[in-house]
């Protein structure tokens, strides 16, 4: 039986950069660091002569830990499709916010280039008893071309 969603991993270039984003700009905490290496690891993830530094941080409100994992060997490749809303698979997370617009300048503030202007969603599209409210949404990519939506609720 599922219990829940226990980590998010994303595959970062520059551990620091990604530090620095996700937690002085975004606000998570970094809670546990890991140095990966040997035959357990390289059985899970089924590359051999593995060597990778993971950092696990959270939200400041609670939610599934976001591990952030760089590869210092074998080295992984950027792929430009990944970071279009469109490519299958795996394509982006949510981060539920009390003020979009506040942390949309927030991100700006920080160079982040944002994906447009907060847009709400129609009434009727989908519909979450988050209070009866409307949804508004926006996107903006993670200093790895990884896809992250905004996501207030009102």
């Amino acid at each position: 039986m599922i219990r829940g969603i226990d980590h998010l991993n994303i595959v970062v270039a520059d551990m620091g950069r990604s530090l620095v984003f996700y937690c002085e700009v975004l606000g998570f905490t970094k809670t546990k660091e890991a140095h990966l290496e040997g035959e357990w690891i390289e059985k899970i993830v089924g590359l051999p002569g593995v060597k990778a530094h993971a950092v696990f941080i959270e939200a400041p409100g609670g939610g599934p830990r976001i591990e952030l994992l760089h590869y210092h060997s074998p080295e992984g490749v950027a792929l430009a499709e990944n970071a279009k809303a469109n490519t299958r698979g795996l394509r982006h997370f949510a981060l539920r916010v009390d003020d979009i617009f506040a942390v949309t300048a927030t991100l700006r503030a920080a160079g982040v280039e944002v994906w447009g202007e907060p847009t709400a969603v129609p009434g009727g599209v989908v519909k979450f008893d988050e209070g009866g409210g409307g949804k508004t949404l926006v996107y903006f990519l993670d200093p790895d071309g990884v896809i992250v939506e905004l996501a207030e609720y009102r």
